[in-house]
């Protein structure tokens, strides 16, 4: 049991504890966690920040990101007027495409000219970019790129680089390392040999296979589930008044009604 804990406006003690319980109240189980300890420890990715600096630093130092100082409202502007942009985005990109289950659309390539060991950034010299604080940083990759793998439940999957996702956030401005690069540091350094997840996160396999590369780590096999969805075919969201577990729980639900999909059709 790994807790995700890494953003700081979403994340509390309380939350954790709650998830935890939870899913003791569903009949899941682990040897290790942030309960329990192992060795892999620590379980909880707010404390693991050594980590993923050192991820970092292997990556900027192989050349695999550029400094970033485009804000969202920038990359808003860029991706709303593509006669603006075209002219600044890579080669073959095309920028600003979206997938609906994925929100992270292909980068315009703003950025891509800089270099991290050049003071391009407002404020840092080439001294202070020891640490990545300050702005985002983005890993650049290969246009036209196949990155294929084999999913054990749905079959073989195939994404392009720089027409299904372009250059990605490994490091976030506010000083928080992304989801991609915290899983790829974290499964490498506990071993992990199969992940299992939601179908959502098919292109992210494909962001994480180019950096388990770059970093040097053997790629682990991959099996993602179809996602549970309402009765309008949309997936289980929070934005869409969808019910947490704790909610399903309260009204009264057993393990085995959710387990077996047997859930309100209606919030």
């Amino acid at each position: 049991m790994r807790m995700e804990d890494l953003d700081p406006d979403r994340s509390r003690a309380v939350y954790a504890d709650a998830a935890l319980d939870d899913l003791r109240w569903l009949g899941i189980r682990w040897h290790e966690g942030p309960d329990k300890g192992g060795p892999f420890g620590p379980y909880v990715q707010s404390k693991r920040r050594s980590v993923y600096l050192d991820a970092w630093r292997k990556l900027r130092d192989g050349g695999f990101l550029f400094p970033c100082r485009c804000s969202r409202k920038d990359l808003e502007s860029a991706l709303g007027a593509p006669h603006e942009h075209t002219s600044r985005s890579a080669p073959g990109l095309r920028a600003g495409k979206l997938d609906p289950f994925d929100d992270e659309p292909v980068y315009p390539g703003t950025c891509r000219h800089l270099q991290w060991h050049a003071p391009q950034l407002p404020g840092p010299t080439a001294v202070d970019l020891e640490n990545p604080e300050g702005g985002n940083w983005r890993f650049r990759v290969r246009d036209g790129e196949a990155v294929e793998f084999l999913d054990l439940n749905l079959g073989p999957q195939r994404f392009v680089a720089g027409e299904d996702f372009g250059d990605f956030v490994v490091w976030r401005r506010d000083g928080v390392p992304s989801y991609q690069l915290a899983c790829v540091a974290d499964d490498a350094a506990m071993g992990v040999t199969e992940v299992v997840r939601g179908a959502d996160l098919l292109k992210s396999t494909a962001r994480q296979i180019l950096l388990h590369r770059a970093l040097g780590f053997k790629v682990p096999q991959w099996f993602h589930c179809r996602l549970v969805v309402d009765h309008n075919g949309r997936r289980l969201a929070k934005r869409h008044d969808a019910l947490s577990l704790r909610a399903l729980r309260q009204r009264g639900l057993t393990p085995m009604n959710i387990l077996s999909a047997e859930l309100p059709v209606e919030a």
